[in-house]
C-alpha cells in the first residue's frame, strides 16, 4: 500500500501541484481510507517530501549515467538527456501537442513556499548535482579532445544546465516538446562550431 500511495501521489502532485492534492483524493482512488494514508506518511508534507526525495534520486542516477560516462561522446550525451525528458514528457502529454506538467522537480518549485526544509534542501542539491555534471563532461569532451581547450567551460556549463534546469517550463511555455529538442540541439551545434576539433568536426558530432 505504501508504494501504491506513492506512486499515485507523484502523477497526481505532478499534474495538480501541491494544493491540488489531498489524502481523501488518494483515499478515493486507492480505495482505502484517509486514516490508513496518514498512519503510513503521517502528513501530507511528510508524503511529498518522500515522493519528491525519490524522484530527485532517480532523475541524479540518471544524469550522472548520462552526464559522467567517460566514453560517451558529448552529442550524444545531449541526445541521450533529450530523450531522457522526451520519455517523461510523453506520459503526461500527446506527441508535440501539448504543454502539461510533466516534472516533479519542476512542479515543486512552483509550490517551495508549502515544502519542508528537506525538500528544498534535495531540490538546491539537484540543481548544483546537474550544474557540475554538466561540468565534468565538458572536462572530460576537452580531454578526450572533441573541443578546444580554448572553451570557456563555465560560462558553457551554465547555458547548458540552464537549458536542462528549465527543460518542464520551457515545453510548458511553448506548448509541446519540439521547442526544448531544438534548444538542446542548436546549443550543441553553437558549441560545435564555436570550440568543436578534428575530431567532432564542426557540428559537434563525432567523426
Amino acid at each position: 500500500m505504501r508504494n501504491r500511495i506513492k506512486t499515485l501521489a507523484l502523477d497526481l502532485l505532478i499534474q495538480h501541484g501541491y494544493r491540488g492534492v489531498s489524502f481523501g483524493d488518494l483515499a478515493t482512488a486507492l480505495d482505502t481510507t484517509r486514516a490508513n494514508i496518514h498512519y503510513h506518511f503521517g502528513n501530507k508534507q511528510s508524503l511529498v517530501e518522500e515522493v519528491l526525495i525519490d524522484y530527485i534520486d532517480e532523475t541524479k542516477k540518471v544524469m550522472e549515467t548520462v552526464w559522467n560516462d567517460p566514453d560517451m561522446p558529448f552529442i550524444e550525451k545531449i541526445e541521450r538527456n533529450v530523450a531522457f525528458s522526451r520519455k517523461r514528457y510523453l506520459k503526461y502529454n500527446r506527441p508535440n501537442k501539448e504543454g502539461r506538467p510533466w516534472s516533479l522537480i519542476a512542479r515543486m518549485r512552483q509550490d517551495s513556499n508549502v515544502l519542508t526544509q528537506k525538500s528544498h534542501d534535495a531540490l538546491q542539491d539537484f540543481a548544483a548535482h546537474l550544474h557540475a555534471s554538466i561540468g565534468h563532461a565538458l572536462e572530460t569532451a576537452i580531454e578526450r579532445k572533441e573541443f578546444s581547450r580554448s572553451m570557456p567551460v563555465d560560462d558553457v556549463a551554465l547555458q547548458l544546465f540552464s537549458i536542462a534546469n528549465s527543460a518542464a517550463p520551457i515545453t510548458q511555455d511553448s506548448g509541446n516538446f519540439d521547442r526544448l529538442e531544438q534548444l538542446y540541439l542548436g546549443f550543441a551545434r553553437i558549441v560545435g562550431r564555436a570550440f568543436g576539433t578534428r575530431e567532432t568536426g564542426p557540428d559537434g558530432a563525432g567523426r
